[in-house]
Order: structure tokens, then C-alpha cells, then sequence
């Protein structure tokens, strides 16, 4: 038995399956915006944790679902007691490991590139993954027009969010498969990869600038209304067709000092993972109300319906695939060889799931000794 569920199985409960994301699963841009989440019924008695406050960081995408919905439903609220939440949404991985070492963020949710790359720059020494939150959510979509086959790439604009980051490991990884050439630090050669910001990506597509992206939920339900059709679903291209797309990480510094906190986080997150899983409906209004907050309209019924049942929410970390997640980018010269020995500490969850009568999940050998 899995401690996730696919949203795909729940198809037939829901009228419509499907969720979204302003940006995407390593969307990048623009600066952090503090957030208001809303206040969930604390008794006047409620247990006073370590700490009096946990500043939690995500992005307003799709494949945040668990703290978008976790927020707005105020399911982790709920778990911390008199511990307020100090929400932080980012538009960049990079931005949210700075605000982490910066010590202005406890816990994040964040894809696997971001938090291979810190560990290892840090040596190890600023963040530990605790948990799983997504998996999937990842399309190529291209123009019909242009591109019929996958074979007809050679030769295109294909879009990656970011240099280095995990959709554009894996599109550089895929090329090498095909036997196919190109420069990791230019993008340039057999196929051209731009790297775009995920909130331009719909325009340059729209333009014929770019052929096709390899992107996140919902920026490819966003290139599909607007004409793109959907080549390859990088769920494909995995055993069981699972693959870490986020992550839940925390400082090592507020793990060491407020545990209790963290503990209590999870036991939030593990919750509103049940409930995203049970209630899909109206999980997918939840985040798409939360999603509005953020960007000032919810996301259309064409872009939201078809992006949620591409994306499973999930506890476990699959750690395994965040292993040969780096393999990738080492394979494509964007890092050495990294250490990643610690990077997981799966303590607490584990604790969480085991008291929720869940199965305990896997740290692939990477786990803090």
C-alpha cells in the first residue's frame, strides 16, 4: 500500500480532475511575496510549540498543490497550535534557497534541481529534505504544426524554464538519448533550448519564437489551450511512472532547534495530502481559489482541468529518482558528482506516517546519519 494515491484513479469520483499553476514546478522570476494565510481555529488554550512562528516558503504552481491547499484550507494551521504561519510564495528556486540561507525561511516546498544544488554548494551544512509533496505534472508540448513526431525536434526552439533546472535536466537528458548533441551552457546545437521564464513561455509560443517547451503544470495546459499539443508526458520516461517534481525541505538549523514545529508541519502536510486525494474536487477549487489570491483571477476551467490529474501528491520523496535526477545533470556537465549522503532526514515523517497507520517511506540510502 502507497502513502500516495494518484489523482488520475480519482477520475471517476471527480466531474473534473485537474489543477493549475501561475508559473510552474520550478518556475522562476520575481521576488518573494508575503503572504496572509488564513487563520485556522486556535483555542485559547491551544499547545505552545518551540517557536512562535514557522516562515514557510512555495510557489503559487500547480505541483505546490500540498501547500497551496494546505494554506488555504488551513490544515497546517490547524497542527501548530498557537505556532503562527508565515507564508512567503516564490516566483525562483533560487530565491527561495537565498531567503533559506538567509535565514528569513524555516520550510520550503521546492523541486529536486534547487535542493541538490544548494546541498551540495553548502557542502551539505544549509537544508535537509523531510518530505515528498509531488510527483509529475510534466509535459512537452510543441506547435502541431512543426513538429508531428519526436523525431522532429532536431532542429527546433524547444523552451526549458531555467538552465539547470529539473525540467531542463531531464529535456537535456532525453536529447542525449537521442544520440543528439547540444551545449548545456548555451542551449545551442541538434535542438535549441531556450531557457524561458515559465510566465513568458505561453507569449513566446503564442509568438512562434519558440516550438514547443518542456514545462510544468500549468504553464503545458496553458500551451495546449493556446493550440500546443502534448508530445510526451515525462511520466512516461519513469519506472512506475513516478518522479519527485517537489520536495519539502527545512533548515537544518530550525530543525535542530524547533523539531516540535516541524514535526507539526508535517503532520499538516500528510493530512492535507489525504485530503487533496479524497476530495480532488474541491481540493482543485481550493487551490485555484489560492492561486487567485496570488495572481488576482483564477486559473480557467480549460487550463486547470486538464493540469490536475497529471500530477500525484504524494508524501514520499521518491528518493530514488532525486538520485538519478543528479546522475542527469552530472551526465550533462552541469555539476561534478555530488555528494548528496544526508541530504534526506525522513525521521519525522516517518514518525507522522507510522502514527497515521500510513506506510514509512524511503530515503535511498541518502539519509542523515
Amino acid at each position: 500500500m502507497s502513502a500516495a494515491r494518484p489523482l488520475t484513479t480519482l477520475r471517476a469520483v471527480a466531474l473534473t480532475a485537474a489543477l493549475p499553476l501561475l508559473l510552474t514546478a520550478c518556475g522562476y522570476g520575481s521576488e518573494a511575496k508575503k503572504d496572509d494565510a488564513p487563520k485556522a481555529d486556535v483555542a485559547a488554550d491551544a499547545k505552545k510549540l518551540s517557536a512562535s512562528e514557522v516562515r514557510i516558503g512555495y510557489f503559487p504552481n500547480l505541483t505546490h498543490a500540498t501547500a497551496l491547499v494546505g494554506l488555504q484550507e488551513g490544515l497546517i494551521a490547524k497542527e501548530l497550535g498557537a505556532t503562527t504561519i508565515k507564508p512567503q510564495s516564490f516566483n525562483a528556486g533560487p530565491s527561495e534557497i537565498e531567503a533559506l540561507n538567509g535565514g528569513s525561511l524555516d520550510i520550503g516546498f521546492i523541486g529536486p534541481s534547487p535542493s541538490i544544488n544548494a546541498y551540495v554548494k553548502s557542502k551539505g551544512s544549509n537544508l535537509r529534505i523531510i518530505s515528498g509533496s509531488a510527483s509529475g505534472g510534466v509535459k512537452l508540448v510543441v506547435n502541431p504544426a512543426k513538429i508531428k513526431t519526436l523525431d522532429d525536434l532536431k532542429g527546433k526552439n524547444i523552451a526549458t524554464p531555467q538552465k539547470g533546472n529539473t525540467q531542463d535536466v531531464a529535456f537535456l537528458n532525453w536529447i542525449s538519448e537521442k544520440g543528439w548533441k547540444v551545449d548545456p551552457e548555451s542551449g545551442k546545437g541538434d535542438v535549441s533550448v531556450v531557457r524561458t521564464d515559465n510566465k513568458v513561455t505561453p507569449d513566446a509560443f503564442k509568438s512562434g519564437s519558440i516550438d514547443g517547451a518542456w514545462v510544468p503544470e500549468p504553464t503545458a495546459s496553458k500551451l495546449v489551450a493556446d493550440g500546443g499539443s502534448v508530445l510526451l508526458d515525462e511520466t512516461a520516461l519513469w519506472p512506475d511512472k513516478k518522479f519527485v517534481i517537489t520536495n519539502i525541505i527545512v533548515s537544518q538549523k530550525f530543525l535542530k532547534e524547533h523539531a516540535d514545529v516541524v514535526e507539526a508541519v508535517l503532520k499538516g502536510t500528510v493530512k492535507t495530502n489525504e485530503w487533496i486525494n479524497a476530495n480532488p474536487d474541491k481540493a482543485k477549487a481550493s487551490a485555484n481559489a489560492k492561486l487567485a489570491a496570488e495572481g488576482g483571477k483564477p486559473l480557467d476551467a480549460k487550463v486547470i482541468d486538464p493540469a490536475w490529474p497529471s500530477i500525484l501528491i504524494t508524501d514520499d520523496p521518491l528518493a530514488a529518482t532525486l538520485k538519478t535526477q543528479s546522475e542527469w545533470a552530472v551526465k550533462a556537465k552541469l555539476i561534478e558528482q555530488p555528494d548528496l549522503n544526508g541530504i534526506y532526514d525522513l525521521t519525522l515523517l516517518n514518525k507522522v506516517l507510522k502514527a497515521a497507520g500510513k506506510p514509512e517511506v524511503s530515503d535511498a540510502g541518502l539519509g542523515a546519519k
